[in-house]
């Protein structure tokens, strides 16, 4: 089993209000993070990417987090107070060069001896893009194409020092990319840092078994997991790849207690203090596409239609027909005799793993036996010390059992998740 960490602000998971919440940007938050990580013997720990602030009828969201500071600044500062942890960072395709981008990754691979991953992400979103020079956003057809493009033109970047320490020039021409000239970074102690992508859809599993190492996904059950996995799996071949070529990790929430029904009551807690009576307005609005602030959010669903191709939220992706949606929370409502909230805190927020440390240690390793999974990316619902009982409690029972190390074996992250070093192809 493969075990990662999230560090946690980007979407609903986090719970602000909980006192033992801590800074967003202090590096201190970091470090509790990656050092507990390591501890646990995971693979890596993994920071999403904010390239503008998301905004809800004109107004900087006031449930999202501001000021989330550059991945690889942040991860350089780690490989300075860690020795075997993976420092993953997610860094979008559409809006960096790869010259540039090529060359910051092999700077993180040095410094940490080989711990560097690149979670490539891509964006069709004008908001964001206007934040750039090009005006920023591409048509959602050309994200991949692109992305595939630029992944490739940094391996030849990569490549274009010889493993003995030669500096050979390149020349790459193609459809997004036209550059030519001499990489300054020598060859970095992995080859290539480890490249994840993070996506479900169609494009984005075909993408991922061409180009990438890990596919960062989500899935609900067991079921639905081992669909994925059989299917993204299948891909491989025709890009003459082996099965474990690509580690296959969801990310998933876990909550755990003494007993398996307190940890159930230890979730349905957090899922209260994640969904807020304030918080339940602003998802509903989300889906609804219109300002529902008369409505009490205790009271019920609003009796209105929603509003298609919706703005009044900007930077975050609508996903679903927005009317099959309320259909679906309209009739959940009406068996179960919910109120809004009730109905977000049922549809939105569910934790992926409830139960005592040894339930949920058997839960994970099932999904890995089964064929479900690699491994995980774990999302904790606070900062920075949402990760402290996973890896004091479950984390021993995982190595007893055999299902996770008990050491590293290896310093690179790539040794961590048994890949191995790029062939050179200069």
């Amino acid at each position: 089993m493969h075990l990662a960490a999230h560090f946690p602000g980007v979407n609903n998971t986090t719970v602000w209000a909980d006192p033992r919440s801590r800074s967003q940007i202090e590096f201190s938050s970091f470090e509790h993070l990656a050092r507990t990580a390591e501890r646990g013997k995971f693979d890596f720990f993994f920071l999403a990417e904010g390239l503008r602030l998301r905004e809800h009828n004109g107004r900087v969201h006031d449930l999202d987090v501001v000021g989330r500071p550059e991945s690889l600044t942040v991860l350089n500062a780690l490989a300075a107070v860690t020795e075997k942890l993976g420092l993953a960072a997610t860094v979008n395709a559409t809006f960096n060069e790869p010259y540039e981008l090529a060359r910051r990754l092999a700077t993180l691979d040095h410094l940490s001896a080989g711990r560097a991953a690149w979670n490539v992400v891509t964006s069709s979103d004008a908001f964001t893009g206007e934040n750039f020079r090009r005006g920023g956003y591409l048509d959602r057809a050309d994200r991949y194409t692109r992305a595939a493009e630029f992944v490739a033109t940094a391996r030849e970047l990569w490549d274009s020092w010889t493993p003995d320490g030669s500096s050979r020039p390149f020349t790459h021409e193609g459809p997004q990319f036209t550059i030519s000239g001499e990489f300054t970074v020598p060859r970095s102690p992995q080859g290539h840092p480890v490249v994840i992508q993070a996506g479900d859809s169609d494009e984005g599993r075909e993408f991922a078994a061409s180009a990438a190492d890990i596919i960062f996904t989500r899935h609900g059950t067991l079921e639905a997991g081992r669909i994925f996995y059989a299917d993204v799996k299948a891909r491989l071949a025709a890009y003459g790849r082996q099965p474990d070529s690509l580690k296959i990790m969801p990310g998933v929430t876990v909550v755990t207690g003494d007993t398996d029904a307190e940890a159930q009551e230890n979730a349905a807690e957090i899922r209260r203090q994640q969904v807020s009576p304030q918080n339940a307005i602003l998802t509903a609005e989300q889906i609804w596409g219109t300002d529902l602030s008369a409505y009490d959010p205790d009271g019920p669903l609003p009796d209105i239609d929603p509003v298609p191709d919706s703005e009044i939220t900007q930077g975050r992706v609508r996903h679903g027909d927005p009317f099959a949606i309320v259909a679906r929370w309209r009739a959940l409502a009406e068996a179960k005799g919910l109120s809004l909230r009730q109905t977000v805190i049922e549809t939105t927020t569910r934790q992926s793993f409830i139960g005592s440390p040894a339930t949920v240690a058997a839960e994970l390793t099932a999904f890995v036996d089964e064929r479900a999974a690699d491994g995980f990316i774990l999302v904790p619902h606070l900062t920075p010390g949402g990760l402290d009982d996973f890896v004091d409690r479950v984390v021993p029972l995982l190595q007893e059992s055999g299902a996770f190390r008990s050491e590293y074996t290896g310093s690179t992250l790539r040794s961590h998740l048994g890949l191995p070093e790029p062939v050179w192809k200069g």
